[in-house]
């Protein structure tokens, strides 16, 4: 009989899949970009531009939050 090894992220805690790995760098990469978003519409006093900065962090958030559910 054939013994069958698990795959890497077959639920064990602590495991990714890629797909996960892939979708958390990106979450990453639109916090960031809202962070400097902020931080140039404070440089620049421009409200819009800060406000909008603070929306994509809080939308990163809550797609990071929703994924590790």
């Amino acid at each position: 009989m054939a013994e069958v090894s698990p795959s890497p992220d077959a639920g064990y805690p602590g495991t990714m899949s890629a797909k996960n790995n892939k979708d958390k760098l990106k979450n990453k990469i639109e916090d960031l970009g809202g962070r400097a978003k902020e931080a140039i519409g404070r440089a620049t006093g421009n409200r819009e531009t800060t406000s909008r900065g603070r929306a994509d962090q809080a939308k990163a958030s809550l797609k990071d939050a929703g994924e590790k559910v």
